[in-house]
């Protein structure tokens, strides 16, 4: 039998852990050895007593396939010498609980230990981690397609009613001078209705006092907190002339209650040609702000002027995103099914796809970031999965699957997910439940 081919490797890491430094000598591996047999290898040189699985890295990309593969793939002979870092293995994202909704759940945000969601029932709620609601906030005349805490006693919806509310939520911790002001509004009461938007408003995204949304109407809206910065509108006058009266008598028994703030927004961006699905704002400068839509866009706006100042485009339409700040790159999920990598800093002319990550069945409507690891994300799908990835890699680390689908036998669409340190990896969907996977454990060691 012939002899196996072997390969020169030489291990190291980044670890603090000063007990999982192995020397730097170089060693002779086989070749069919994958992540397992390497870590068999790691183990021994470290004289562990306990097993550690480990991950590995060779030129900054994770490991996942042999190292024949791996050597097969970047054209490269058995004789060369391999620097493979390697750093402790991220476990899989355990089943924690689910909660039940009264109908799908289509946004959620994560904020002082506690849950906010908006259904397809028109209702926000805001749940503590036991799954109790703590407060149901009405007042949208259609499903509630995103959510944002702005701050401990304030948050904002957009919905298929074309319109943002403000609503007061509680908090017995020191407020700030506007938000004294609101004292007299009761807890779960709306202390303002954002209107311009033509269409379903459905992304949001917050910093400090400003506000991003998206519709279907093309448009951005660029909002204050603050009701008193905003101009008020008339409440008719967003119908518009050319309207039945029957939309017209709807209006008005939504507007039965008169006293509630009504307000335009400091600007309204308009560029895109197709419904905008996701908007941000730059973690480094809140000055700019991202968005992304299904004229196979994204779109980089300076919000001092109210301009779009760089548009990157792609072969597909664009349905969420979200910012790898550390690594200076936008993560947006597509109908094509994929998950593709770009740097804003990049010119346009030249190739703005970094990477791309594939592995979901169907439109990926949902992107959040890991709180721990600045190379990790989670992604919601229609296919009924969340799925775990390392950017170092384009093929997913780990698949979540709804709880419910188990006994069901089929794949209820995910809307959203958000990553929140202390929580875990939180979803909801057309099941009608908030599922939470408790990710900090996939950092245990």
């Amino acid at each position: 039998m012939a002899e196996e081919a072997q390969v020169k490797i030489r291990f190291f890491t980044r670890e603090q852990d000063e007990s999982l430094r192995a020397d730097d000598s170089t060693l002779f591996a086989p070749v069919s050895l994958k992540r397992y047999g390497l870590s068999e290898i790691v183990n021994h040189l470290l004289g562990l007593e306990s097993a550690v699985p480990f991950d590995f890295l060779i030129d900054g990309e994770l490991l996942r396939s042999s190292l024949a593969e791996y050597l097969t793939k970047k054209g490269l002979s058995s004789e060369t010498c391999l620097n493979v870092e390697y750093t402790r293995a991220v476990l899989p994202p355990s089943y924690l609980k689910s909660f039940d909704n009264d109908d799908w759940v289509s946004a959620l945000d994560v904020g002082d230990s506690r849950i906010v969601s908006g259904s397809y029932d028109g209702i926000v709620r805001t749940w503590d981690l036991s799954g109790k609601v703590e407060k149901q906030y009405a007042g949208h005349a259609g499903a509630v397609r995103a959510v944002k805490y702005i701050s401990g006693t304030r948050l904002v919806s957009g919905a298929n009613d074309r319109t943002l509310r403000l609503w007061k939520t509680k908090n017995d911790a020191l407020k700030n001078n506007l938000e004294a002001e609101e004292d007299d509004v009761e807890d779960g009461k709306t202390l303002a209705i954002l209107e311009a938007h033509k269409a379903p408003v459905v992304t949001l995204d917050v910093s400090a006092d400003r506000i991003l949304s998206g519709s279907y109407d093309n448009s951005i809206g660029f909002w204050s907190t603050n009701h008193k910065e905003m101009t008020a509108v008339d409440p008719m006058d967003a119908l518009g002339s050319n309207v039945s009266s029957a939309a017209k008598k709807r209006r008005k028994l939504a507007l039965k209650d008169g006293s509630v703030r009504r307000r335009s927004p400091l600007a309204l961006l308009e560029s895109h040609t197709a419904p905008v699905e996701g908007v941000i704002f730059d973690f480094a400068d809140k000055t700019v702000g991202y968005s992304v839509s299904q004229d196979h866009t994204i779109k980089t706006w300076d919000l001092v002027t109210a301009r779009c100042v760089d548009t990157k485009s792609t072969s597909y339409s664009l349905l969420s995103m979200v910012q790898l700040p550390q690594l200076n790159l936008l993560a947006c999920g597509s109908s094509a099914r994929h998950i593709t990598l770009h740097d804003p800093r990049v010119d346009s002319s030249t190739k703005i796809t970094q990477q791309q990550l594939n592995g979901h069945k169907n439109f990926v409507v949902a992107l959040d970031t890991c709180p721990e690891n600045e190379y990790m994300l989670c992604s919601a799908s229609h296919d009924g999965t969340v799925k775990v990835w390392d950017v170092r890699s384009n093929v997913p680390m780990y698949t979540i699957t709804r709880e419910a689908d188990v006994t069901k036998g089929v794949n209820d669409k995910v809307f959203d997910v958000k990553w929140a340190k202390g929580v875990g990896i939180i979803s909801g969907g057309q099941d009608k439940k908030i599922q939470i996977n408790k990710g900090d454990d996939i950092f245990k060691k």
